[in-house]
């Protein structure tokens, strides 16, 4: 059996993401967008707002990461561990007298999904 390619776009628009799925031509088939749950796990809104804040505010450290987003500092670094883990986001480490912050800095601007089946 040949393959084809499915090309799911998944993008960020102002704090939120969106999708834009590709039909080929003269095809027919309907897409089972129940499937697209899956990935809304990992691309929620939150997390896209999380990291719109961090391209447009740069903020300094994960703490003012949260007080730019109005959120608790517990569930910011728990979205911003899960987006690191994948490669999304990278903490630098920043030394300030005696205290260490961690700086979330973007480590990736676009995202390329690709399903074998």
């Amino acid at each position: 059996m040949a393959e084809k390619t499915r090309i799911i776009d998944i993008y960020e628009k102002g704090g939120t993401f969106a999708s834009v799925f590709r039909r080929f031509k003269g095809e027919k088939k309907d897409y089972n967008y129940s499937d697209l749950s899956l990935l809304r796990q990992i691309f929620s809104n939150e997390k896209a707002r999380l990291l719109n804040v961090i391209k447009m505010k740069k903020p300094a450290s994960l703490y003012s990461l949260a007080k730019f987003l109005g959120k608790d500092f517990k569930t910011v670094r728990q979205d911003v561990l899960l987006l690191k883990k994948f490669g999304f986001i990278d903490l630098i480490q920043e030394k300030h007298g005696n205290r260490i912050t961690h700086k979330p800095v973007l480590t990736a601007t676009i995202v390329n999904i690709i399903i074998r089946i």
